[in-house]
């Protein structure tokens, strides 16, 4: 979507015998006939009218001149306007001029202008932040190529720029080669490389909006926002932030780590053609990039990222970032980053010169400073971490699976007594399976489980890999049994954790998820002394799965059962979710939960916590409603982090409003 101001002179006025009413009717329906004769691409509107200076606001998400489109516009409108102005603006802009063009009755409702061209207005969504930044009209091919050597990004960001000003893009021919993935530990240099790609990008015709935006990725947000968002962004570029190294689990959602990138990139996959996709990840551990990228699809991304310069690099670097404030580098700014052989990052410089750049402010420039320090905050004193099995025990309910678990544990540590006594024994098998509804939170006990194994050096490692039926069954012969290899090769000294195991030989493709079974069977028995595999899924399910396999049956030692949250328990962790959110439940709304999870538990597909999880995330946005309708002057900080029984919903259904033609009259 591209948005516009438009200012003009009007040259004629209306006769004197019209009334100002008629002709906001008139330029009112001019605007609606105007759309549709455009075949709904372009929406032009009045905003404002000062002397004889008019403003104008569009919407085009069709190819075209919005300058052509303003002076068919200026015919239906029956309007004579000169020296008009245009400029592309920011959606927040475009939402500001609606909102002018409502009060001033020359549109009846800005979200039937919205609902027209399939958007919605993002900023209304809770959780949710993003901004919006604009590319300058003209880029200097030479600017773009020296920053690009200036960022050392390595031998990634040149090459890209190369291949971008080859050739312009292609007349009437819409969609993106490749998006990108930038792995960078510095937000700062992340952006300097997205806004030389971009500029390079629009100055050869590859985007077409100036207007780009930036988000941060949330667990939390679905693929309806993510959609909206992309929707927006049309014609244009989507820079989004992810931290793969943030702990942002969800206790209550078996997936809560992996799904919201899967549903993230299955909407960047869905506007491949429509919206650039350039993705920041903030990591340091190409695996878990490569992980990430795995998820990717049929996206096809271009990495770019910090490489380790060299020495003499390093030096010019800092040398010319010293210049630049006017200071001389010196031995201690160019031994700071050490006498690593491979040298530093671009990151690991900068924060080295940030810390010689301060010393030499007090002690050269300003030398009456010499003595000052900072002032620091009291550093509080470090709290022991709380063990992975404490944390399993505060978990709400899952008495059973607590109990196996620590039977499990008990058994292992059996085992290592004996075999530091001397006392020869076989092995034991170490594999699971775990049975339970969606929401029973298999996946977090699976990840503490293996957190508990390391803290008691039954394992290498506490890490866990989590896969399921893509990760494991190739699409052509020969392809799956090296997927599997690679699967337990990430796993090795942890837990690999395959969800919805039985999904590996349902459908059509059998011979291929037989031959998944039949090289995990292999790799269960090559790993038996450093992997445990678990297994999960619903119960009826995975019993039928491992009764086809007997040689999978005999290699699983241990079944826990998850059983389904009681209505008490579902209370709990919605009383949980609401604290974790800065929010509490009146004694009323609290009272109206217990109805609810006991009807929803009579239900086959409820989904436990993550039940729980959903109507206090429904309770939320009611509560924003209420407060937005409400005097907020004389609402307390009680008030405002309050769910009153009136916010708990009843339908346990989200609902959307479907798209109606524009009522503008």
């Amino acid at each position: 979507m591209l948005f516009y101001k438009i200012d003009a002179i009007l040259t004629e006025n209306t006769s004197e015998n019209e009334s100002d009413s008629c002709r906001l009717f008139d330029l009112a329906k001019a605007g609606e006939d105007f759309f549709k004769a455009c075949n709904e691409g372009v929406y032009i509107f009045a905003c404002d009218k000062e002397d004889k200076r008019m403003t104008f606001g569009a919407i085009r998400s069709d190819a075209g001149s919005i300058e052509q489109a303003f002076l068919k516009y200026m015919q239906f409108a029956h309007l004579k306007l000169s020296e008009p102005s245009f400029e592309e603006i920011t959606f927040k802009a475009l939402i500001t001029l609606l909102g002018n063009a409502e009060r001033n009755d020359y549109i009846s409702d800005e979200k039937d202008v919205l609902d027209a061209f399939d958007i919605k207005d993002i900023s209304r969504y809770n959780r949710f932040e993003h901004t919006e930044a604009m590319l300058p009209e003209k880029v200097d091919r030479e600017s773009l190529f020296a920053l690009s050597k200036s960022l050392l990004p390595g031998d990634t960001l040149t090459p890209e720029l190369e291949r971008i000003y080859m050739g312009k893009k292609k007349a009437n021919v819409k969609g993106h080669p490749v998006h990108y993935v930038l792995e960078a530990g510095d937000r700062d240099i992340q952006k300097s490389i997205y806004r030389t790609l971009l500029e390079a990008l629009y100055a050869n015709g590859r985007i077409e909006s100036r207007r780009y935006c930036i988000v941060e990725h949330d667990s939390a947000v679905d693929d309806r926002i993510y959609g909206s968002l992309y929707r927006i962004c049309e014609n244009g570029a989507l820079v989004i932030n992810v931290d793969l190294d943030k702990e942002d689990r969800d206790p209550f959602n078996d997936t809560s780590d992996k799904q919201p990138l899967k549903a993230l990139l299955e909407t960047a996959s869905k506007y491949k053609n429509r919206v650039l996709t350039v993705i920041c990840l903030s990591c340091f551990d190409k695996r878990e990039a490569e992980d990430f990228l795995s998820m990717a699809g049929d996206i096809p991304f271009v990495r770019l990222y910090e490489n380790k310069v060299s020495r003499h690099k390093a030096e010019a670097y800092l040398k010319s970032k010293a210049a630049e404030c006017g200071l001389r580098a010196d031995k201690t700014l160019l031994s700071s980053f050490g006498d690593e052989k491979d040298g530093p990052t671009v990151t690991q410089l900068n924060s080295a010169f940030d810390g010689w750049y301060d010393k030499k402010l007090r002690s050269s420039v300003y030398p009456q400073y010499k003595t000052a320090v900072a002032v620091k905050e009291e550093k509080p004193a470090e709290t022991k971490k709380e063990s992975a099995h404490a944390r399993l025990q505060r978990l709400i309910g899952l008495k059973t699976a607590k109990k196996t678990i620590d039977k499990v544990l008990n058994f292992y540590k059996a085992q290592k007594i004996f075999e530091s006594k001397g006392i020869s024994q076989e092995r034991p098998s170490m594999h699971m399976v775990f049975t339970g509804n969606p929401g029973t939170a298999k996946t977090t006990v699976a990840r503490l489980f293996a957190e508990i194994m390391k803290e008691n050096g039954l394992l290498p490692s506490g890490e866990i890999h989590e896969v399921g039926r893509s990760d494991l069954v190739g699409r052509f012969v020969g392809h799956t049994a090296p997927l599997v290899k690679q699967a337990f090769q990430k796993a090795k000294g942890g837990v690999l954790f395959i969800d919805e195991a039985y999904s590996l030989v349902d459908g059509k493709e059998g011979l291929f998820g037989d031959e998944a079974i039949n090289t995990i069977v292999q790799e269960m028995e090559n790993h038996r002394d450093d992997t445990i595999v678990i297994f999960a899924g619903y119960p009826d399910k995975m019993e039928r799965f491992l009764s086809k396999n007997p040689g999978l049956r005999s290699r699983v030692a241990f079944h826990i059962p998850f059983e389904d949250y009681s209505a008490n328990e579902l209370c709990e962790i919605a009383l949980l979710i609401a604290e974790e959110n800065g929010l509490c439940l009146s004694k009323e709304a609290g009272d109206e939960l217990m109805p609810i999870f006991e009807s929803a538990r009579r239900s086959d597909d409820f989904g436990n916590g993550r039940f729980a999880r959903n109507i206090i995330e429904k309770a939320k946005m009611a509560l924003a409603e209420r407060i937005l309708t409400a005097d907020t002057d004389s609402l307390s900080d009680e008030d405002l982090r309050t769910i009153l029984a009136e916010d708990i919903p009843t339908d346990h259904i989200f609902s959307y409003r479907s798209n109606n033609p524009i009522g503008f009259c």
